[in-house]
């Protein structure tokens, strides 16, 4: 059993956890990802390592309430213990070598990208940082971010949260102005990550995104993660999460990711009538 250290909501709809596992702190790195169950009878679901801590042996999760499971997930209080909590599992994201990055993360996103941004940081790399959000009211790690970044950019939607609009025209005036990146590594919903290597595509410049698409076994055997790169089928879960963003099928991704939303919109409606008598 692996027990919650922490609990703390970062918006209404989001939720960071830290869980004793201290197993999966000592080989953990920005980029892979863990698979939980709350109980015996609950469905795994992956959830990518926001933070560790190696002498505490913690591992923060973050995660958005948008099913069933991510509900019962954020009904715990500190001191409950979940029933599973696997991994490191995926490839880290690398990072040696890199002496300039862009690091862009949208909406709850940042969470994946936040923890890039802080080890390219201690390394020694000038990172700079944009986040972008629908409003003020959904910013989650600002703080966390401005302390990993050399310069930081924040976005929002309707102009409540730092400057309006959307991260693809902060971007663009980066690169117009003459910047340019080792690396631009985008992480967030795929509409942007799409919109983002778009962008990049036309100035030559390495884009990495993260992909996140369904994942059941986390280990390849069951191809629910199954993307195309490049024109050849990979595996999210054992060959990524990382990939060059120029060569992901962005239409096919999203196609697939959005035939799953109605069940999750369904599983969570059921979940509040169970657990509150909605």
């Amino acid at each position: 059993m692996f027990a919650i250290l922490k609990k703390r909501v970062l918006n209404p709809s989001v939720t960071l956890m830290e869980i004793d596992a201290p197993q999966v702190a000592r080989k953990a790195e920005p980029g892979q990802f863990i698979i939980l169950r709350v109980d015996e009878q609950g469905e795994r679901i992956p959830l990518t390592v926001a933070d560790f801590d190696r002498e505490r042996g913690s591992v923060t999760i973050i995660f958005q309430i948008v099913g069933a499971t991510t509900y019962a997930l954020n009904r715990l209080r500190e001191g409950d213990c979940l029933q599973d909590f696997v991994g490191p599992l995926g490839l880290a994201s690398p990072t040696g070598g890199l002496k300039k990055v862009c690091v862009i993360g949208g909406g709850v996103g940042t969470a994946i990208a936040y923890p890039i941004a802080k080890k390219l940081h201690a390394q020694g790399c000038e990172v700079h940082s944009i986040v972008g959000f629908r409003s003020k009211d959904l910013v989650i790690l600002e703080d966390e971010f401005r302390a990993a970044s050399d310069v930081f950019l924040l976005t929002s939607d309707d102009g409540s949260a730092g400057r309006k609009g959307l991260v693809t025209e902060a971007l663009k005036e980066l690169l117009d102005r003459g910047e340019r990146y080792d690396e631009v590594i985008a992480i967030g919903p795929l509409v942007m990550m799409k919109f983002v290597a778009q962008l990049t595509r036309g100035y030559g410049q390495k884009t990495v995104v993260s992909m996140n698409p369904i994942m059941i076994d986390g280990t390849g055997m069951c191809g629910g993660c199954r993307l195309s790169v490049g024109g050849q089928t990979k595996f999210a879960c054992v060959d990524g999460p990382d990939f060059d963003g120029h060569e992901v099928d962005f239409d096919e991704a999203i196609a697939r990711a959005g035939v799953y939303h109605p069940f999750e919109r369904r599983a969570y409606d059921e979940a509040c009538k169970l657990f509150e008598g909605v």
